[in-house]
């Protein structure tokens, strides 16, 4: 069942002498009653997440930026191309924010989320590029992204990140971590539970774990833990 109300749309045009870009901001909003977890499906664009402890409403931000159109012509991609929905499933609720079949050389149309969610609602992430953040969650998350940064701080619940490229900087975990990481540098602190790593390359910098430090991998780049109550099993 489609649950997600735009709230209000309103738009910005920056239009100068020599260049055009075109700017559009969405708002939704959807009831979490009966809802376990948050699915987002995100693409280009920056995408922030923050758990609050009161109230069961989910609230989006989307800020659409088209570089390089008129009015005209980022409006009609934008009807064409957006898919831009906030709904209700069974347990959980989806939100995708993403441009789809667009091939496109320079700068590409990008959707920039900002959520507010209940905490203590589980997470699921599918992002393709650009930054994310996530603060305040408590239930279980997931994110598997392709490229760009990831930071999250007072978390979980467990935690389980997949990326191919792109920093990630997590602390204040309330359970265990995961982490796979194709490239860039891994800064882990203060975890309850345990830390799992494989990573293919970029430094590895871990502090104050709860229970085990596991290295699965650590292809290249440097490798410092310190503060480990549990036991550490390095196979670099």
């Amino acid at each position: 069942m489609r649950a997600a109300i735009i709230l209000f749309m309103f738009t910005v045009s920056l239009a100068h002498a020599s260049w055009s870009d075109y700017r559009e901001k969405r708002e939704l909003e959807l009831s979490s009653t009966g809802v376990n977890e948050l699915v987002v499906e995100s693409g280009a664009g920056s995408l922030e997440i923050h758990g609050h402890a009161n109230g069961d409403e989910i609230r989006v931000e989307a800020v659409i930026d088209v570089p390089g159109k008129s009015d005209d012509k980022a409006q009609a991609l934008i009807a064409e191309k957006l898919v831009l929905t906030l709904d209700k499933k069974g347990g959980s609720a989806r939100l995708v924010g993403d441009f789809k079949g667009l091939h496109l050389w320079g700068d590409s149309p990008a959707v920039h989320l900002t959520v507010s969610m209940p905490e203590r609602l589980g997470l699921g992430v599918n992002d393709s590029s650009g930054s994310i953040e996530i603060g305040g969650v408590r239930g279980n998350i997931s994110v598997k992204d392709s490229s760009g940064s990831i930071r999250m701080r007072e978390v979980g619940g467990s935690i389980k990140i997949d990326d191919s490229s792109g920093s990630i900087e997590v602390s204040g975990v309330g359970e265990s971590i995961v982490v796979e990481d194709g490239s860039g540098s891994i800064k882990i602190r203060d975890v309850e539970g345990s830390v799992t790593v494989d990573d293919g390359s970029g430094s590895v910098d871990v502090k104050r774990v709860g229970q085990d430090l596991i290295i699965v991998d650590d292809g290249s780049g440097s490798l410092r833990y310190s503060d480990i109550k549990g036991n550490v099993e390095d196979n670099s």
